[in-house]
């Protein structure tokens, strides 16, 4: 909607960790905000500080200087109010629970959320809609790299929460599942809705997954450019090919090399 504040809003937000030297900035001063049903992504150097940046809009981390809001709030109440779903770099799926418990497991966790969360069949039908459906009572050793992400990607949107925090979730996946799980994920987003802050390590990733892709130089992280990603919605495999694409592609690269 024209004119709605921010969902997400960083004001010169700093953070530092101690170590045996002293204390380390990660984060110096950085400035950003996030609309609701956006879709950005941070890229940056290896250790630049992009996972702080993620835990610290999450209420993971506490900022050494600066202010980060949550819908007007601390996020520390967002998280209380459940406005928060997680995907990490690795699935983290119980073992001993098969792809249908662990898709409901942030459900049956958090039975205090609100009424967004899916019901049981709502979330067996998103199994289904990701390819899992003859797969809901494997256990994860039965499942692919893939497979084990795709429930990952279910279990975060399952929950409902208006708010996704990704941490690098297709890292560890070859290229070709790597291109798969992100057209999944944009399936998804753009079927059910949430504000995604996603982090990569991948251009061609972030410019075909984002609207914006905010650029951060290495440690301690600063914005150092933001690209608007203009390819029209919904995405899909062939715009990789398009001038366009290149062109967004081209100036991240560069805004990258620059930053160093």
């Amino acid at each position: 909607m024209s004119g709605e504040a921010p969902l997400v809003r960083l004001a010169g937000v700093s953070k530092a960790f101690a170590q045996r030297a002293g204390r380390v900035p990660a984060v110096a001063g950085v400035d950003l905000e996030i609309n609701r049903g956006e879709f950005v992504s941070l890229i940056g150097p290896s250790g630049c500080g992009k996972s702080t940046l993620l835990r610290l809009v999450g209420g993971l981390l506490a900022t050494d200087g600066g202010e980060v809001t949550v819908g007007g709030q601390r996020p520390a109440a967002g998280r209380r109010a459940k406005q928060f779903g997680f995907v990490p770099q690795t699935p983290a799926l119980l073992p001993w629970r098969t792809v249908r418990r662990n898709a409901r497991l942030l459900t049956e966790v958090n039975r205090t959320s609100d009424d967004g969360e899916l019901s049981a069949a709502a979330t067996e039908s998103l199994l289904e809609e990701v390819g899992l459906g003859g797969f809901l009572d494997a256990y994860p050793r039965e499942l692919s790299g893939g497979m084990q992400q795709r429930v990952a990607l279910v279990r975060a949107f399952s929950l409902g929460a208006p708010i996704l925090l990704m941490d690098e979730p297709f890292a560890a996946l070859d290229e070709m599942t790597r291109a798969e799980m992100r057209y999944l994920l944009l399936g998804l987003w753009e079927h059910h809705g949430a504000t995604v802050l996603f982090v990569t390590h991948s251009i061609t990733e972030a410019v075909m997954l984002s609207d914006r892709v905010v650029v951060l130089t290495p440690r301690p992280a600063r914005v150092a450019a933001v690209e608007q990603v203009t390819l029209p919605r919904p995405r899909h495999a062939a715009q990789e090919d398009s001038v366009a694409f290149f062109e967004h592609v081209t100036r991240v690269r560069q805004a990258l090399q620059t930053s160093r």
